[in-house]
């Protein structure tokens, strides 16, 4: 997806934005939305890597204090050319990783406790470069900023339904209603639009910066499973959030795939064995490749 597409569904979420407040609060109500998705956006323009670490108690590691999962990180960001990112650990059970900043020079990246204890080393650098290629590919802000946006318009949607206009100047409230239900599913669509194409391209990032499609396929078999079987309580608490992942987070909810940020991980492991085919790179053994796609197989883990 190039810049100017991204663009422009950002300007359709803003848009979204400004219909709901005119929709509560007529033009006034337009012109306090733009103003503060425009705030919202030169606020997470400069603080996104700071606002999700902190919504996920995320602790900075180093080479002391984590050597073998921040060495993982020092020798991709060296092959990619990329400037070291912080890197930093969640105390999850739920499996999973993301990146986050605004640029490659204010990076970070993260895993939860939950993937470090169910992936070996091959699949942990296969996810950290998935990582990666959304720094290289200056994914990280937009992702965040389309994700605070979405979670604002959500959270307006209820406000304005519970303390919309007076009297006369009160909306229809069936079309209040329409308006609180539709909204967020708008806003979750153009978060599809904008994550879904990102995925794979950051698949084929790593691909090509481990060398190792195959890992990258058996991890996110593995977090898979692993995330349908832990609620992420950041996610659930605010389901915007759910497109900075690297598989889609339980939400606790049945509607959790409904508005999928993700592609359909069987699509996209698909998609790296053919990408392996191209690379010549040969499949494990069948029976290493089976427990990596048995959520009850062990693993090995090299964090101990």
């Amino acid at each position: 997806m190039n810049m100017t597409k991204t663009f422009m569904l950002l300007a359709a979420l803003t848009a979204l934005f400004m219909a709901l407040g005119a929709m509560f609060a007529g033009k006034a109500g337009a012109l306090i939305a733009l103003v503060i998705a425009g705030g919202m956006n030169f606020y997470a323009y400069w603080n996104s890597d700071k606002m999700v670490l902190r919504m996920h108690d995320a602790h900075e590691v180093d080479a002391d204090s984590a050597p073998e999962y921040y060495g993982i990180v020092k020798d991709l960001s060296e092959r990619a050319g990329l400037p070291m990112p912080k890197v930093y650990i969640v105390q999850q059970d739920a499996p999973n990783a993301f990146a986050t900043g605004r640029n490659p020079e204010n990076a970070a990246v993260a895993a939860t406790t939950g993937m470090l204890a169910i992936l070996n080393r091959d699949e942990i650098a296969a996810v950290m470069a998935h990582e990666l290629g959304h720094v290289k590919n200056r994914d990280t802000l937009i992702m965040t900023v389309t994700a605070t946006v979405a979670g604002a318009i959500s959270m307006f949607a209820n406000f304005g339904m519970l303390f919309g206009g007076r009297g006369s100047d009160r909306p229809n409230p069936l079309a209040m209603l329409a308006m609180v239900i539709l909204a967020p599913m708008a806003a979750a669509i153009v978060q599809m639009a904008i994550s879904r194409t990102r995925e794979y391209a950051a698949d084929r990032a790593a691909a090509d910066l481990s060398g190792q499609p195959l890992a990258l396929a058996s991890a996110l078999a593995k977090l898979a499973n692993g995330t349908a079987r832990h609620i992420n309580p950041v996610a659930a608490r605010d389901p915007a959030m759910a497109s900075l992942y690297i598989v889609p987070p339980h939400l606790g909810s049945r509607m959790d795939n409904l508005f999928s940020t993700h592609p359909d991980t069987g699509n996209r492991i698909a998609a790296l064995e053919a990408i392996a085919a191209e690379m010549g790179v040969l499949p494990a053994p069948t029976t290493e490749r089976r427990s990596a796609l048995d959520p009850h197989a062990p693993s090995r883990n090299p964090w101990g």
